[in-house]
């Protein structure tokens, strides 16, 4: 394939990330790499041009992996003029899409942070964290008033930021969440890590069927068993519509993985089948779940069920 056949490469994402201490910027940099970032926090920006120091087009840089870079005032050789030229040349290159984004955050909010955590700000030396903050915030205005974006996180929690920032630098393709379900037994102890548990002993047992017993649940005589309970239709849809509620929101809030487990008393006939068939309905929605069993091939213990019964 020629050069001039070769489909054009779409510049290489760049995000700096500044501002006043105790504005987030460490909760920044890790929302972004969760997102899919490559993050390098605290990087001396005197070397920014040498960090991307390639010709435009090259393949050195990959455009599918965006970049954010972190710095402050405490950052080697800060000068917040000699940034912006910096940048200013950067941003002019056809590869590269340099954005800014400034935190920032009210003086009475700052000092309740730094009093919370009993850390001193770097710039106060022996004086109240307010004159640091004051100096801090004089130093850095040029960089405010140019930067591209600015947040304030006065009035954020950490969730609040971290949503902020996924909504403004959330890639093309969005990330989506990691939808485990799962089958298990009661009587061998509940998944520690399952977000939401759903207890199916409710249903009639196909353990006391002679001829269902040395079956599972994946086997139909037991799913046409387990569908007979009148409880079953209304229970089934009420979880169905609620996980289709839940994990779009889950997947909005950033939430990287979602486990939800099914239970039975033997973990091999009723929380299988349900299972089973909530993946099937969260199929049809669009989600792509990984189904798990644990005790699919435990044996039948009488004495367990019937403890249960």
């Amino acid at each position: 394939m020629s050069a001039e056949s070769q489909p054009e490469r779409p510049p290489q994402r760049i995000l700096l990330v500044t501002g006043v201490l105790g504005a987030g910027k460490t909760t920044v940099m890790r929302t972004l790499e969760d997102m899919g970032w490559e993050a390098i926090d605290n990087f001396p920006i005197r070397l920014l041009d040498r960090l991307l120091e390639t010709e435009p087009g090259s393949a050195q840089l990959d455009a599918g992996s965006p970049l954010a870079i972190g710095f402050d005032t405490r950052t080697r050789g800060f000068d917040p003029g000699k940034t912006i030229d910096r940048v200013k040349r950067l941003a002019g290159r056809s590869d590269l899409a340099v954005t800014t984004l400034f935190l920032d955050c009210g003086g009475a909010e700052l000092e309740r942070r730094y009093n919370e955590t009993r850390r001193r700000h770097p710039m106060s030396e022996d004086k109240p964290a307010a004159t640091g903050i004051a100096a801090e915030r004089e130093l850095l205005e040029p960089l405010r008033r140019w930067a591209d974006v600015v947040i304030s996180t006065t009035d954020f929690s950490t969730n609040d930021l971290q949503q902020a920032i996924r909504e403004q630098f959330a890639s093309h393709t969005p990330q989506r969440t990691t939808l485990t379900i799962s089958s298990f037994g009661f009587s061998r102890g509940t998944p520690p890590l399952a977000d939401l548990v759903f207890d199916m002993r409710f249903l009639a047992n196909p353990h006391w069927d002679d001829v269902l017993r040395p079956m599972s649940g994946l086997d139909a005589p037991v799913g046409e068993y387990i569908s007979r309970d009148p409880a079953f239709d209304e229970a089934f849809t009420r979880i169905r519509d609620l996980l289709l509620l839940l994990l779009p929101r889950f997947q909005a809030q950033g939430k990287a993985y979602v486990n939800i487990a099914f239970g039975c008393t033997g973990g091999r006939h009723r929380s299988v089948f349900t299972a089973e068939k909530i993946a099937s309905a969260l199929r049809d929605a669009g989600f792509s779940p990984t189904l798990l069993h644990r005790n699919l091939g435990s044996r039948a213990a009488d004495m367990v069920e019937g403890a249960q019964t």
